[in-house]
C-alpha cells in the first residue's frame, strides 16, 4: 500500500481507458458523437495527468512542483529539529543515569557496578547493617556527597523525609522439622519515619536503629525518600537548567524465603521548571522556539497539500466510476479505485501529524511548561523515520530506481511470509531452550549468546590497557611464526570449545525428552 507505483499510467489502466467505446451512450447524431468523443478524451487526458510525476506535470502544464520542494525542505528542517532535540535529551538521560549510579554507590553498602543482579545478603546482621548504612548515608548526605542534593520533607510516614518500612505476613509459622506451616497471606506494613536534623553537626537520632524485623514472616524491607537536584550542564546548549526530583526506593527482597535477601535501588526522576532561574550573561533566546514554529507551519502546509491531493483523487475516482457505470454499464473494482488514493500521501499526512504534536511538546519543554522528553522523542523520531521513508517515492521517478522499487514491492509479501516462518521457528527454539536448560545453568538463564570460558573470565580480570606500559617486561616469543601459531591454536581451541558446547546442548536437549 505504501510502495510507489510507476510514474506513468499502468498498462491495466491504459487498457481500461483506451478500450472505452462511444457505443451505447450519447446521441447517434454527429454532434452527439463528437461530444462523446471529446468528453472521453478529456477524461482520459485528465486521468493521465493525474498519474504523472511532478516532473512530467511541469513539462505538461508548466506547473512548478511546490509540493516536491516543500517535502524536501521538510526533510531538512525535521532532521535538524530531531538532532537538536536529541542533543538535549541525551544530557537529560545522562544526568538521570549518572545520578542513579551515584545513589547506588552512596546508599548501597559494598556496591559494585557489575553486581546489580547479584547484590544480596544472607545473615540477619548483614540485613541490619545494610539498612542502617543506607539511612546513615542519607542523614550524612550534605557532608559526604560530591553532588548538590536537597532533602524533601513531608513525603514520608507522618510527614517525615524518609520512610523505613517492612512488609510481612499477618501470621506466619514455619516448622521445617515437623514439615508444618501456618500462614495468613494478608500483608501488614510496619513503618517508621526518619527526619534529617536541621543542624548537621548534631548527633543523629537513633530511633530507626530500634527497628526490629520479623524475619520468620518478612516479605521485604523498603527505604523510600526524595531528593532534589539541578541539571546545570544544559547551559552548554544555551538552555535554562531544569530542576529534578528523584524518587528513590531501596528494596531488600525476602519474598522467596530462600535465605538470600536481594538488594536493589530504583530511581525515578521528575523534571519541573526551576523558580526564578538566573544565569549571568544569559539573555532570553527564542531561536529554537521560532524554529519549532517554522517546522509546525511547514508541516501544516504539507498536511493541507497532501490532503488536497487525496481529495482530488477521490473526486476523480468518483468521476471515473460514474463514467464507466453510465456509459459502459461496467463496475470498477476496488483495486482500480485504490489506484486513485496515493499511499505515500497518507504516509506524509501521518508524519506531519506526528511532527506537529511532537513540536508542540518540544516547545512546551523548552518553555519549561512540560517535561515529556520520552513522548516527544517517540513522536519526533517516528515522524522523521516516515519522512525519510517517503524519499523512496521521489526515487521512483527515475527509471533505474523505479525498477528496483517495483521489484521490492512485488517481493515484499513473500519476504514477510519468510520472516514470519523464521520468527516462529526461532521463538519456539528460544522458549524450548529457555525452559529446558535455563533453570539448570546460569549461562542459559538469559538470551546472551556469548560463551564465557574460564580462560576468558580469568583474562577479563586484568584491567591494564595496551598503552599502560605494564606489558613491556613480559617475555614473548621473538619469532613471529610462533606468534601466528599461538593465534591459530587459540582460534582452533575456541572453535573446538564451541563444538563441545553444541554437543552438550544437543545431548541435554535429547535427554529431556
Amino acid at each position: 500500500f505504501f510502495f510507489p507505483r510507476s510514474p506513468s499510467v499502468s498498462p491495466e489502466k491504459e487498457r481500461l481507458v483506451s478500450s472505452v467505446s462511444p457505443h451505447g451512450y450519447g446521441s447517434t447524431t454527429a454532434g452527439g458523437w463528437l461530444g462523446a468523443e471529446q468528453e472521453e478524451e478529456a477524461l482520459r487526458r485528465k486521468l493521465k495527468y493525474f498519474f504523472m510525476s511532478p516532473c512530467d506535470k511541469f513539462h505538461a502544464k508548466g506547473r512548478k512542483p511546490f509540493k516536491l520542494g516543500l517535502q524536501l525542505l521538510k526533510i531538512i528542517i525535521v532532521t535538524v529539529q530531531l538532532v537538536l532535540f536529541g542533543l538535549s535529551n541525551q544530557m537529560v538521560v545522562t544526568f538521570k543515569e549518572e545520578n542513579t549510579m551515584s545513589f547506588k554507590h552512596i546508599f548501597l553498602k559494598d556496591y559494585d557496578e557489575g553486581s546489580d543482579d547479584t547484590l544480596a545478603v544472607y545473615t540477619q546482621s548483614d540485613v541490619y547493617e545494610h539498612i542502617f548504612y543506607a539511612v546513615d548515608q542519607y542523614l550524612m548526605l550534605p557532608e559526604t556527597t560530591v553532588g548538590r542534593y536537597a532533602y524533601v520533607y513531608g513525603v514520608g510516614v507522618n510527614g517525615s523525609a524518609l520512610s523505613l518500612c517492612q512488609q510481612y505476613y499477618k501470621k506466619g509459622s514455619i516448622d521445617p522439622a515437623n514439615d508444618t506451616f501456618n500462614i495468613d497471606p494478608h500483608v501488614i506494613a510496619d513503618c517508621v519515619g526518619v527526619n534529617p536534623l536541621s543542624v548537621p553537626r548534631a548527633p543523629f537520632g537513633s530511633d530507626y536503629k530500634n527497628f526490629t524485623l520479623k524475619f520468620h514472616k518478612l516479605i521485604n524491607v523498603t527505604i523510600q525518600f526524595h531528593l532534589k537536584a539541578i541539571n546545570i550542564q544544559t547551559i552548554i546548549n544555551n538552555e535554562i537548567p531544569d530542576c529534578y526530583t528523584f524518587f528513590i526506593t531501596i528494596v531488600l527482597d525476602n519474598k522467596a524465603h530462600s535465605g538470600k535477601v536481594r538488594i536493589s535501588l530504583e530511581n525515578q526522576a521528575f523534571i519541573k521548571e526551576c523558580k526564578d532561574p538566573s544565569v549571568s550573561g544569559h539573555a532570553e533566546n527564542y531561536t529554537r522556539v521560532t524554529f519549532d514554529v517554522v517546522v509546525v507551519i511547514v508541516c501544516i502546509l504539507s498536511l493541507v497539500l497532501c490532503g488536497r491531493s487525496i481529495l482530488r483523487g477521490i473526486i476523480l475516482q468518483a468521476e471515473f466510476v460514474e463514467f464507466f457505470k453510465t456509459n459502459l454499464g461496467r463496475k470498477v473494482s476496488w483495486d482500480e479505485r485504490m489506484e486513485f488514493i496515493n499511499g505515500w500521501y497518507i504516509l506524509l499526512i501521518i508524519s506531519d501529524v506526528l511532527t506537529v504534536i511532537g513540536s508542540i511538546i518540544k516547545i512546551g519543554i523548552e518553555s519549561k511548561n512540560l517535561s515529556s522528553y520520552d513522548e516527544c522523542g517517540i513522536l519526533l523520531g517516528t515522524s522523521t523515520l516516515l519522512v525519510w521513508v517517503g524519499v523512496i517515492r521521489y526515487l521512483s521517478f527515475f527509471q533505474k530506481y523505479n525498477i528496483l522499487i517495483v521489484t521490492l514491492r512485488a517481493a515484499f509479501p513473500n519476504v514477510i511470509r519468510f520472516c514470519s516462518c523464521v520468527a516462529v521457528i526461532y521463538l519456539g527454539y528460544c522458549f524450548c531452550g529457555w525452559i529446558v536448560l535455563g533453570p539448570y545453568h546460569v549461562k542459559h538463564q538469559t538470551q546472551e549468546p556469548y560463551h564465557i570460558t574460564d580462560l576468558h573470565a580469568f583474562i577479563a580480570e586484568c584491567t591494564d590497557t595496551p598503552s599502560s606500559g605494564m606489558y613491556r617486561g613480559l617475555e614473548t616469543s621473538p619469532c613471529s611464526f610462533f606468534c601466528c601459531c599461538d593465534r591459530w591454536m587459540h582460534s582452533l581451541l575456541s572453535f573446538l570449545s564451541r563444538l563441545r558446547d553444541v554437543y552438550v546442548f544437543l545431548h541435554v536437549y535429547a535427554l529431556s525428552f
